[in-house]
């Protein structure tokens, strides 16, 4: 069977498809054979050999010559080798080439269902070994088509979709055909369905790599990320750190007058972003976390996990947030709970104790004074007495 075209095909798959050629002509060669043994019967041996050089495919069967044939399909005489080749001797393996036009429809289906299986493998596996590379990675895809609320985007390079489910989309996103998108890749699995990648713009892995992005500094390591605490669509609150005393990490994340601070801000449809500079001290990060509130006071317990934060009156609605949102996302940011307390929280304690001390106080000077008074009094009447004497 001579076929330029056929190899010339393969060729081609290898480039578009990114398969390797050697691994699928084993394949196939695996396939013809197992369609040929269908055809004349499975005890028969037999063996494809594909000669992508010569653009030719052949097809041998072969027989072992034996002392005594116990199995005519796999077996033959050494009389009946020596007709084919006179210098054969036991144990030698005879093969003779099979015409291959004697391949019958069934035979042939066989070999293509064999060869597509397995070219979907393929695809699949070198797919998945490229997209594994990309996993908690930033993308910028092409919606491609939006079902309900499940958004599908294509993934350059590949022929593999993304899929963002209504949890992993930013509230206020609204996504057409055709559409640009960055998003971030969060998971990818291969499951009896396929390759599934599941993408997100919600994730805190979004913001990590968005910061990446637009932050040289922080792509270069100068600068760090500690944590990420967010509620998508909302606020978000970054922990940012760094190690070298001449880098500003706030100012290099906000940018020349706020110019990547907002870049990021508008990528996440108007997400307030606060900027948390991280500090080993946890009173010292459970205060800047609270921001943009006034901190007066923060004391932690190590066994509780817990701390105590006092602010003014006037910004505990501020400390706390709308719906609790401030504390909470200070709270996840950290690792520490947190109970906020108003300045006045402490006053009636104070006045409390002030009190109790202001009366012990009158206690004792009222028993010293009438211990006083009463030592007066017997000086007095000793006195009198003497005067009344003279």
């Amino acid at each position: 069977m001579v076929n330029k075209d056929f190899f010339k095909a393969l060729d081609e798959l290898e480039a578009e498809r990114k398969i390797d050629k050697e691994t699928f002509i084993q394949t196939l060669e695996a396939a013809l054979s197992s369609a040929y043994k269908k055809m004349y019967g499975e005890a028969k041996s037999a063996m494809v050999k594909l000669n992508p050089e010569k653009s030719t495919i052949k097809i041998y069967s072969y027989k072992t010559v034996v002392a005594e044939v116990e199995d005519p399909d796999k077996e033959l005489s050494l009389a009946e080798a020596k007709e084919t080749k006179k210098s054969s001797k036991i144990g030698d393996v005879v093969m003779v080439e099979e015409a291959t036009k004697d391949f019958g429809r069934i035979a042939a289906q066989t070999a293509k269902q064999v060869v597509m299986q397995k070219l979907r493998e393929m695809e699949r596996q070198t797919a998945a070994s490229e997209l594994a590379e990309k996993e908690d990675e930033l993308l910028t895809t092409i919606v491609k088509r939006v079902d309900d609320e499940t958004v599908y985007v294509q993934i350059a390079g590949s022929n593999t979709e993304g899929v963002m489910m209504k949890n992993d989309q930013i509230p206020g996103d609204k996504f057409n055909v055709g559409d640009r998108v960055k998003v971030y890749v969060k998971k990818i699995k291969d499951s009896f369905k396929g390759l599934q990648v599941q993408v997100s713009r919600s994730n805190i892995g979004f913001i990590r790599k968005l910061f990446e992005l637009e932050v040289p500094e922080i792509a270069s390591g100068e600068v760090k990320i500690k944590n990420i605490a967010r509620d998508p669509g909302n606020r978000a609150k970054v922990a940012i750190y760094t190690d070298r005393p001449n880098v500003d990490a706030i100012g290099a994340c906000v940018g020349n007058r706020g110019t990547r601070i907002n870049t990021i801000v508008n990528e996440l449809n108007g997400e307030k972003i606060d900027l948390v500079e991280y500090s080993e001290d946890p009173l010292e990060y459970i205060a800047r976390a609270l921001s943009p509130a006034k901190v007066l006071s923060v004391e932690t317990n190590d066994s509780l996990n817990m701390s105590q934060v006092i602010v003014p009156d006037d910004k505990l609605s501020l400390a706390i947030g709308k719906g609790g949102q401030n504390v909470r996302l200070a709270a996840r940011l950290t690792g520490w709970k947190i109970d906020v307390k108003p300045e006045s929280f402490l006053k009636p304690a104070q006045t409390e104790a002030s009190n109790e001390e202001v009366e012990y106080e009158l206690t004792e000077l009222s028993d010293e004074d009438s211990f006083d008074t009463m030592g007066d009094l017997e000086e007095l009447e000793s006195l009198d007495d003497e005067l009344t004497e003279i």
